[in-house]
């Protein structure tokens, strides 16, 4: 099972971070290249624990859905998604947060499972594993945009 192993580093509060990663509307900003929409469950404002939301966005050419859970969350330190129903044969993102010196940590582990046998593990050798770090990279990017600036405010204070 391929894993995605991400640590970003962001110049503010671990408590702005974690709420910042739980943002359905700063994730739908992060991904707004691949027109990612949340069409049922939690569609707006933070993810809590035990609460689903599913995704509609354009990938590899093709409209894809994708329903999550959070089945895991320590706040401000760590929560974890996984895949309820999707494409992938399973999918589990754990989110760990670390407040250093100056600033936070985001620690992301990413693992997956694709079906298609042989010829999946071919795809998440080739292309589908580098795609996904790229998108779980801009997402961070976006994170740590708004943390570091006031931009935080217009996600948080609504």
């Amino acid at each position: 099972m391929p894993t995605i192993h991400l640590t970003t580093f962001i110049a503010a509060p671990i408590e702005r971070v974690f709420d910042l990663s739980r943002s359905i509307d700063l994730h739908k900003k992060s991904m707004a290249h691949t027109n990612e929409q949340a069409v049922s469950g939690t569609t707006t404002g933070l993810i809590d624990f035990d609460e689903t939301v599913t995704w509609k966005a354009k990938h590899l050419f093709k409209t894809r859905i994708l329903k999550t859970k959070i089945t895991a969350l320590s706040k401000p330190f760590s929560f974890t998604d996984e895949m309820m129903d999707g494409d992938f044969t399973s999918m589990k993102h754990e989110h760990h947060f670390k407040q250093v010196d100056n600033g936070s940590l985001i620690i992301d582990l990413f693992s997956f499972q694709t079906p298609y046998g042989n010829f999946g593990k071919i795809a998440n050798h080739i292309f589908l594993t580098n795609y996904l770090k790229k998108l779980l990279e801009q997402r961070n990017h976006v994170i740590k945009e708004y943390a570091e600036t006031e931009k935080w405010k217009f996600i948080l204070n609504k």
